[in-house]
């Protein structure tokens, strides 16, 4: 237990002095004239940056974007508030056709923005949808 507890606290002095002496260069290159100012921190775009186990552009949770995209499906709004499991064969349909006339990398975008306006996937999909979605990140697994 002390071990690692010294092991920690090691860690954070060695991050400190690698800190210091960053901070010390970049003065000197301020200095010098080969910089204008401190670099700033960026901030990381949603999109996939590959930091993550699985991509958030993969992600079905809608709280990862905010932003409603339509997927020439405009025609589903009619469905806003109706229950996952009181969709007709021939609505669900519907769904289906938007969903195989898509590209697999847009499936969960797709799950999101619906998410995002209110309107359920039908149940009878679903299955459907998390194949296509679990395909696409083990083919991502497997190419990284």
């Amino acid at each position: 237990m002390w071990i690692l507890i010294i092991g920690l606290v090691l860690l954070g002095i060695i991050a400190l002095i690698a800190g210091y002496i960053r901070n010390n260069r970049l003065k000197k290159k301020i200095e010098r004239g080969e910089l204008d100012h401190m670099p700033e921190v960026k901030e990381v775009d949603a999109e996939c940056c590959g930091q993550h186990e699985v991509c958030e552009k993969d992600s079905l949770l809608a709280a990862v974007s905010k932003k409603i995209e339509y997927y020439d499906d405009e025609e589903l709004d009619l469905f806003i508030g109706k229950e996952a499991d009181a969709y007709t064969e021939e609505e669900t349909n519907q769904f289906r056709d938007v969903l195989y006339t898509m590209q697999d990398i847009d499936v969960a975008g797709w799950v999101r923005s619906l998410q995002l306006r209110g309107i359920e996937l039908p149940d009878d999909l679903k299955d459907e949808v998390f194949l296509i979605i679990g395909e696409r990140r083990t083919a991502g697994h497997k190419e990284a």
